[in-house]
């Protein structure tokens, strides 16, 4: 099992913030954000981690986190110690495309994909070490479900389909079949890569991970678990990065 970063954009929504910078390098708590998600990584038993990032900031990526053993600055705490390599998107063309680029890296292994503006407050470690042979995602009860890709359940209750915003991207649906986003965490099998070769470029001009998970759920293999705990995307708002800060102060994160 390989771990996969995701950490490019320009993330505009964070204005001025991100002139200069990637935001998975903004701090967050005690912490540069893009620590969290490698942490994640760590603590569900991953120890080859690819990071993929933009050409602008690679090098800043590079200084910061070496060959991905990173101690404290008074060296009394080792935060994590990965295999850690990397890769440049030269232009941006959605999350799927990110995970294609991984294909030489996984080498056959099972990929575990996160976004690098996603924190979470448990490690979702029992979900994913019980991960079979499909593909696992992990999925939130959100207010604003027209934002993200969301769930479509049968009347089975079983998982039929994704929508990715409902109404805007996906035109199929006026509005959300419901309101359990799918969330920045992605367990995919080897073959996810043959799955992204027949994938086309959405509305927007991206491969979109939403066409490679309604993929798995069309073929019955696309496995849902709730997310424990609480969740935050850090790429929504700046006012959001000093909340989340004070949240894990209180709770804790990869727990």
């Amino acid at each position: 099992m390989k771990g996969l970063v995701c950490a490019g954009g320009n993330a505009t929504r964070l204005a001025e913030l991100t002139r200069v910078t990637n935001k998975h390098l903004l701090p967050v708590g005690r912490w540069p954000m893009v620590y969290y998600p490698l942490q994640l990584l760590q603590r569900v038993g991953v120890r080859e981690v690819l990071l993929v990032t933009g050409q602008q900031h690679a090098g800043q990526f590079i200084d910061l986190l070496g060959n991905g053993r990173v101690a404290s600055r008074s060296g009394d705490e080792l935060l994590f110690d990965l295999d850690l390599s990397y890769k440049v998107q030269v232009e941006a063309g959605g999350i799927a495309q990110v995970v294609g680029m991984a294909r030489d890296f996984a080498a056959g292994d099972k990929l575990v994909v996160c976004l690098g503006d996603n924190i979470f407050e448990h490690a979702q470690t029992a979900a994913i070490a019980a991960w079979g042979d499909g593909a696992l995602v992990f999925a939130k009860d959100v207010p604003d479900p027209e934002n993200f890709g969301v769930v479509v359940y049968g009347a089975d209750g079983a998982v039929a389909d994704v929508v990715e915003k409902a109404g805007d991207v996906d035109k199929r649906y006026d509005t959300p079949p419901s309101r359990d986003a799918i969330v920045g965490l992605y367990c995919y099998p080897p073959d996810v890569f043959d799955i992204i070769d027949d994938l086309s470029p959405s509305s927007r001009g991206e491969l979109e991970i939403t066409d490679v998970n309604r993929a798995y759920a069309h073929q019955g293999r696309l496995q849902v678990e709730r997310v424990e705990g609480w969740w935050h995307d850090g790429g929504k708002h700046w006012g959001d990065l000093a909340d989340v800060g004070r949240l894990i102060e209180e709770t804790g994160a990869n727990k």
